[in-house]
């Protein structure tokens, strides 16, 4: 069989435009994007290219899953997957009562620590906003918080896993860009707390100079013998944190190993509080299985996709229109974020990664750019997509766990002043990278 389409004739630019149009119409169909990029690639080589072009396309999906790195993907998964059956976030959140307790805003203010702990232990999000949809929410309500702060604080505190070592979102861009995990981690420790200094601010912002946005603080006496045991529910999460984020800096143990150890201290913390079941086991397993096949799946249709998208001259296509958008990188950079956020808007995180990243990042070095900083300004972008609507993931997941009466409409509302913050964290970093270099200097 031979090829059947000329791309050359047609012109690459006629071929983005049907490429993209097919994906689109598939996708409005209800098909999985990992299938429609697979469906799409393969359509395009065969037609394009002649059967000879799917031996391309399996030689770049096999690079793709041989990656060894790409085991820490199903420990962490593994790690949020039990912490979400354990009872460890809920006593976490009471012993955030000892912090947060006697300030204005004080349950918003623990709740957003509450998530960097989480975030910090296992870098999943789903997981995090239902728990704390759950835990945070109704009590902020039932205090008398303003609802639209309350809901804020909940999905953009439960999205803090995006950009807080060890994210999921950096070990798939360290993946796709060739660099060190470890530096990404590294890169992304001060950008991720300052994001979250930024919710911080805004609540207490809210609580001081916006009557009525929260309730006085309770001043509660809390006895001795209460404090240690409240004290105890921090001390085993920020155990596990040491032990995977001390791992890693400390040249103990690589990012796959770290992640290992992570799962390990999870299962010793499930085995003393008691609550080790083999029901648990399984059922993180299984979670386990199911969100780590829908990665791979993604992974191996955005890999092939590219790969055909490439044969066709695609990337030189969508590196000249870069390069002759303007002479300044930084505004080379600044349409790169604006794809990513449209992108982000209507498709997964793992899919705009894996489409976008083997065309952005050659570009980023031939700037004379800083790839792990990309990927640090990557990874605030998707905080971005992880909210905005139509499609924001975090909003659905906490719509899943409210009443009623919360409407995604009113959710999506509620994130409004979350996602401003976020736009400003991303030209930060894009005006001042040494935000995220401080550490390499």
């Amino acid at each position: 069989m031979n090829a059947i389409i000329d791309f050359a004739a047609i012109g690459i630019g006629n071929s983005t435009l049907m490429m993209f149009g097919l994906m689109v119409v598939l996708l409005l169909t209800g098909m999985p994007l990992a299938f429609v990029t697979l469906l799409v690639s393969l359509t395009f080589a065969l037609l394009g290219f002649g059967p000879i072009a799917v031996q391309v396309i399996s030689s770049r999906i096999y690079t793709f899953v041989e990656n060894f790195v790409f085991v820490s993907v199903p420990m962490f998964v593994l790690m949020a997957a039990i912490l979400d059956r354990s009872g460890i976030a809920r006593d976490l959140f009471d012993a955030m009562k000892l912090i947060g307790g006697r300030i204005r805003g004080g349950v918003a203010v623990q709740t957003i620590f509450v998530s960097i702990i989480l975030a910090a232990m296992s870098g999943i999000i789903g997981g995090e906003v239902v728990l704390l949809g759950l835990l945070a929410l109704p009590q902020m309500l039932r205090q008398g918080y303003d609802r639209n702060l309350s809901i804020g604080v909940v999905c953009a505190g439960g999205s803090l896993g995006t950009m807080v070592p060890p994210s999921i979102v950096l070990i798939i861009y360290g993946l796709t860009a060739s660099v060190s995990i470890g530096d990404l981690f590294t890169a992304a420790f001060i950008p991720g707390f300052m994001l979250a200094s930024f919710y911080v601010l805004y609540v207490l912002f809210r609580a001081y100079f916006t009557p009525g946005a929260v309730p006085p603080p309770e001043v509660e006496h809390i006895p001795g013998a209460e404090k240690i045991r409240l004290a105890k529910g921090l001390f085993l999460p920020i155990l596990v944190v040491i032990a995977v984020l001390g791992s890693i800096y400390g040249g103990i143990a690589s990012v796959t190993e770290a992640s290992a150890v992570g799962v390990g201290g999870v299962l010793l913390s499930t085995v003393i509080r008691g609550e080790f079941t083999w029901g648990l086991l399984r059922g993180a397993a299984m979670q386990t299985l199911a969100t780590v096949g829908m990665i791979v799946w993604i992974g191996i249709g955005a890999t092939a996709l590219v790969g055909v998208y490439n044969l066709m001259g695609g990337i030189k296509f969508i590196s000249d229109l870069m390069y002759g958008i303007s002479d300044n990188p930084t505004v080379i950079v600044l349409f790169m974020m604006a794809i990513l956020f449209v992108l982000g808007a209507f498709l997964d995180w793992v899919g705009v990664a894996l489409l976008t990243m083997p065309i952005f990042v050659p570009i980023i070095r031939n700037l004379g750019l800083d790839p792990i900083w990309f990927g640090v300004v990557f990874c605030m972008n998707m905080q971005v997509s992880f909210l905005s609507p139509p499609f924001g993931p975090a909003a659905f997941y906490l719509k899943s766990v409210v009443p009623d009466d919360i409407t995604l409409g009113i959710i999506f509302r509620s994130l409004l002043p979350f996602i401003a913050m976020q736009i400003l964290a991303v030209g930060l970093l894009v005006a001042f990278p040494q935000i995220a270099l401080f550490w390499f200097d």
